[in-house]
């Protein structure tokens, strides 16, 4: 009986991811909620919005007037969002040109009425205060 337990235990340890793994998991879906809900705001327009609910980074790096200036003349041409898939999530501690920290970059296969085949990158990182705000945008 205890072999079959501790073979049984050892079986659940290799089909049960550790602790680490969960807590990078939870980390990785909190980070996409956050861009997922920053993305709504800017599919809407609502660009000073998208600037209020980003990291400080992203705040301290343009001013909310130039962001909304520069994300009104690179997503309106655009017209609006048609569908948007997840390509890739991968976590980062170090980004060239960003301190180091914990971010998640990623990237969605994203099409407009106006353009079909774009890419667009999100990187939400983790602020002081434990939330995950997004950090850097780009569209490909």
């Amino acid at each position: 009986m205890i072999r079959w337990l501790a073979i049984l235990g050892a079986a659940l340890c290799v089909l049960t991811p550790g602790q680490p793994a969960r807590a990078q998991d939870t980390a990785e879906q909190a980070a996409r909620k956050s861009a997922a809900a920053w993305l709504a705001l800017v599919d809407q327009g609502k660009y000073v919005e998208s600037w209020d609910a980003a990291a400080k980074l992203f705040q301290g790096g343009v001013s909310r007037q130039k962001w909304k200036e520069a994300l009104s003349g690179v997503r309106a041409p655009l017209g609006k969002l048609v569908a948007r898939t997840p390509k890739s999530a991968q976590s980062a501690t170090s980004l060239p040109g960003a301190p180091d920290g914990k971010y998640v970059v990623i990237q969605f296969a994203t099409s407009f009425e106006k353009k079909q085949d774009a890419t667009e990158t999100v990187t939400p990182m983790l602020e002081v205060d434990g939330s995950w705000k997004v950090s850097g945008y780009f569209i490909k």
